[in-house]
């Protein structure tokens, strides 16, 4: 049985990309794209969730991600309390559990969860109470689905065609939740051909299951690309051997105006961040014509808007007028 689906087939849950399928991926794009007006509106509010507390429970620090969860909910009137773990029980002991269970008991609707371990949203979505919704906001290694989400979102824009497109994403793909939930959502969209970059000691033990084309020279694997995805390396995942120095890694892995220029003359150049520049990628592609990347910050809200409203029993959208 699928945890992420009710007895009637709805999504409940969004734990992964994995087991959505590909037209529940469609549908929580579609539904962003009528959410995206919003932003425009002087009132950027829908009552879609008004009455409804969503708890964001953060592990670990996401500013980026914490804000954009907020706003979102906030963005569909819920009432919104963010739980400063440092200054929680947690830092004194207390169990998974018993956080649920005291958070249950103050009649949350909604967990937003993120955590160092793979599988915690997964234990909270298992042991919560029925009517409470739980959205993995990045587990361990395991998955990222809201942002793998807005990414696809930000492809489509520029590129709908995905059975067209030449993907490449290019970094610590070993450590990055991102890059599993990325893969997986290319994968349902039919992408044309999915390509990973990096050194051997980044890329992961079962590469070889991911249905992806493996390159560990950087200027083979962008050649021709139509999206270049750039990933932040995860030092607080690595030991050892693992952890490369910056300027070597650039000088071999780095996305610079030059190596942009093997891609497709139009290719969109994208990251999750946070951006280490001169690590990953370089100012002038991340700041240059060729980059979306705060425009994936944008559509971060509208992505995590419509999986809100979906899971929580939404279906009206962008067509109700903000305060009615």
């Amino acid at each position: 049985m699928n945890p992420q689906l009710d007895k009637d087939g709805n999504l409940r849950h969004l734990l992964e990309i994995e087991g959505l399928g590909r037209d529940r991926v469609v549908q929580i794009l579609d539904t962003a794209e009528s959410l995206l007006p919003l932003t425009e509106r002087a009132v950027k509010k829908l009552p879609l969730l008004r009455g409804r507390t969503v708890v964001n429970l953060f592990y670990e620090p996401s500013p980026r991600t914490r804000m954009t969860f907020e706003l979102a909910a906030k963005r569909l009137s819920a009432d919104v309390l963010n739980l400063d773990v440092d200054h929680s029980s947690a830092r004194k002991g207390e169990s998974l559990l018993d956080t649920l269970r005291n958070l249950e008991a103050m009649h949350m609707d909604m967990l937003v969860i993120r955590h160092p371990d793979s599988g915690a949203a997964h234990f909270f979505a298992t042991h919560a109470d029925p009517q409470v919704t739980v959205l993995n906001a990045g587990d361990g290694s395991h998955a990222h689905p809201t942002q793998a989400l807005l990414d696809m979102f930000t492809i489509r824009q520029h590129k709908p065609d995905f059975a067209a497109l030449t993907v490449a994403i290019v970094g610590d793909i070993a450590h990055s939740r991102v890059a599993r939930s990325q893969i997986a959502a290319l994968r349902l969209l039919g992408t044309g051909e999915i390509r990973v970059i990096a050194p051997h000691t980044l890329l992961p033990a079962d590469i070889d299951r991911l249905g992806v084309k493996v390159f560990t020279d950087i200027d083979h694997g962008l050649r021709d690309a139509d999206v270049v995805i750039t990933l932040r390396l995860q030092r607080e995942r690595m030991q050892g051997a693992d952890l490369p120095g910056s300027q070597e890694y650039f000088r071999h892995y780095g996305v610079s105006s030059e190596r942009l220029a093997l891609a497709s003359p139009d290719a969109i150049v994208m990251h999750p961040g946070p951006i280490n520049r001169g690590v990953e990628i370089a100012s002038d592609v991340a700041d240059g014509p060729q980059s979306v990347i705060l425009q994936q910050v944008t559509n971060g809200i509208a992505v995590r808007m419509a999986v809100m409203a979906l899971t929580m029993g939404g279906e009206r959208t962008a067509a109700q007028e903000p305060g009615t």
